[in-house]
């Protein structure tokens, strides 16, 4: 089909930046407009259950970008792609970004929401099992969301589950659905990540502070950079751990022959990262516990002129207010592409790409 222009989206209610704060939100329209959507890509999620970015292909990553930032930008709303789904957010852990924009992305495809906000109110606080949740919710919804501090829930949970699930967040497991948030920040502040690389472009140098192998959303975003190693030059893990990722993530690197680095020294690597992802907040056991405290920035960091700081938030003393209104700051353009990415997803998920609006197939 012929492109032909979308149109902007700023219907009343659609989450559009504050004004003034261009730099902070990179334009996702040079996204979609550069590199063509193949949704094709993206029709083998049709019914799959989401629960780790081990899942993610390359090119599905980067068509779900490209279908967010579409999203973003274009008027949705009358084409009711969700209409008749319900989905149920089940959040028996706390949240506040993933679960509204969850709720959000839902409620602007026009789908239903039955949200679970806590675990007191539902059955498990009488010793019912996932197992018999799931059944339950089998009868009531097309999709389950799930937010749960055991790193198993999913899995007990889809013992009886037989409507699709999405895994936000399980414990100290992982939060794939983050990672799509991460990098499509990431894509939409370079969108050169949408494409093979070019003979002779430098690569980047991507930075995280935390330990992986207890943080998921460190753990997922490591996961989906694998996926675009020929943009990586190299990793710097900066933990106060000598092991920060555990066996499988240590498998996954070795696997994919990424060059990377361990250092408790933050002052000698940070001005030479391009991309920065910190995080201090980990669930550990049946607790959150703050690590690697010890590692902070603030505008007096020597940073890379030219890098850009990612967090999935929430945040501590670790990220320093003082860089909000920085250049460095692509953490608040992560929140705000969140419910963008989790609407491309549920509307892979639930089958409903042929109901986007024509313009948005432009290959496929």
């Amino acid at each position: 089909m012929p492109h032909q222009p979308l149109p902007t989206n700023n219907q009343a209610g659609i989450l559009e930046p504050p004004p003034g704060s261009d730099s902070l939100y990179p334009e996702p329209r040079r996204l979609f407009e550069n590199h063509p959507i193949h949704l094709r890509e993206l029709r083998p999620l049709n019914g799959q259950s989401i629960l780790s970015a081990r899942q993610f292909s390359l090119a599905q990553v980067v068509e779900l970008c490209k279908l967010a930032a579409v999203l973003e930008k274009v008027e949705i709303t009358p084409y009711h792609p969700l209409a008749g789904k319900i989905v149920v957010t089940a959040f028996f852990e706390a949240s506040t970004r993933t679960r509204t924009s969850f709720e959000s992305a839902v409620l602007r495809l026009d789908g239903k929401i039955i949200s679970i906000p806590e675990a007191r109110i539902t059955g498990a606080a009488k010793g019912e099992s996932l197992a018999d949740i799931g059944e339950m919710f089998n009868a009531y919804c097309d999709l389950v969301i799930l937010r749960h501090t055991e790193t198993d829930a999913p899995e007990q949970i889809l013992g009886r589950l037989r409507v699709p699930l999405i895994n936000a967040g399980n414990g100290s497991g992982e939060h794939p659905t983050q990672a799509l948030a991460d990098w499509y920040a990431l894509l939409k502040w370079n969108n050169a990540l949408a494409a093979p690389p070019v003979p002779g472009t430098p690569k980047l140098q991507l930075g995280i502070l935390g330990t992986p192998g207890s943080m998921r959303a460190v753990k997922s975003f490591l996961l989906l950079a694998l996926r675009f190693k020929d943009h990586i030059s190299r990793v710097t893990v900066i933990s106060e751990m000598a092991d920060p990722f555990g066996q499988d993530l240590s498998e996954d690197l070795a696997g994919a022959g990424i060059d990377y680095a361990v250092t408790n020294d933050i002052q000698h690597h940070l001005d030479q990262l391009d991309v920065i992802y910190m995080n201090s907040i980990a669930f550990l056991g049946d607790s959150y516990k703050n690590m690697d405290s010890r590692f902070k920035l603030n505008s007096d960091s020597p940073i890379k002129k030219s890098a850009v700081i990612l967090h999935p938030l929430a945040r501590l003393d670790e990220l320093d207010t003082s860089l909000d209104k920085s250049p460095h700051n692509l953490y608040f353009s992560q929140a705000h592409g969140a419910v963008f990415i989790r609407q491309a997803l549920l509307t892979a998920v639930l089958g409903r790409i042929d109901r986007l609006p024509n313009q948005v197939h432009t290959v496929d």
